[in-house]
């Protein structure tokens, strides 16, 4: 496997236990849009705006990095959830650090589907039926990652509405007031956001 080919993750998992820091790295990179999303979706609203993500998510990879020797899973289910649990700690001890000096308002932390978990975690209702729903898409345990890639190919303003909607489940008066856009607009932009998130899985 050169650093061109395409390859999955239990390859990468593979070939890094065999102390290839190419494909190590490589590993870690493939994760990172896939942290991103779980990061915004675990830090608090409120938090949001005293926290990058991007800094939990790089203090994460950081302790997957130091701490890679320790992990014995063999699976990409086994392995993302393992990058959650060290995002999880991290994000708790972001909160507790803040907690002190700051009312803390509802949750509204949400982790993607954990094992045995059917339940539908993101967004707003969804209408019954037989295929899934792009939000139900976008919580399917096997396609973490490809959703991941698909949201980081979308513009900012339809990641940021979808973050906002799906991830953070905040109503759409409150997403409209946070994209500084009308209700009637910013639920247009949401639709067009879903259509093509289900585009881009498709593809």
């Amino acid at each position: 496997m050169n650093d061109l080919e395409p390859a999955t993750v239990e390859q990468l998992l593979a070939r890094a236990r065999e102390g290839d820091e190419q494909q190590r790295e490589r590993l870690f990179e493939a994760c990172r849009s896939y942290l991103a999303l779980v990061a915004r979706a675990q830090v608090e609203s409120w938090l949001q705006a005293k926290a990058d993500a991007s800094d939990l998510v790089q203090q994460t990879l950081l302790e997957a990095h130091r701490g890679f020797d320790r992990f014995e899973g063999r699976t990409e289910a086994e392995w993302l959830a393992w990058l959650r649990r060290i995002l999880r700690h991290n994000a708790a001890d972001l909160v507790r650090r803040y907690r002190g000096t700051e009312k803390r308002q509802a949750r509204r932390e949400v982790a993607f589907r954990q094992p045995g978990d059917d339940s539908q975690v993101l967004g707003a209702p969804e209408p019954a039926g037989r295929e899934p729903t792009p939000s139900q898409q976008l919580v399917a345990r096997d396609r973490d990652l490809q959703i991941a890639a698909a949201l980081d190919r979308l513009s900012p303003d339809h990641r940021e509405v979808i973050a906002l909607r799906n991830l953070e489940r905040l109503p759409f008066d409150e997403v409209a007031e946070r994209m500084g856009r009308s209700r009637p607009a910013v639920q247009m932009l949401w639709a067009r956001a879903i259509k093509k998130l289900q585009e881009a899985l498709e593809q």
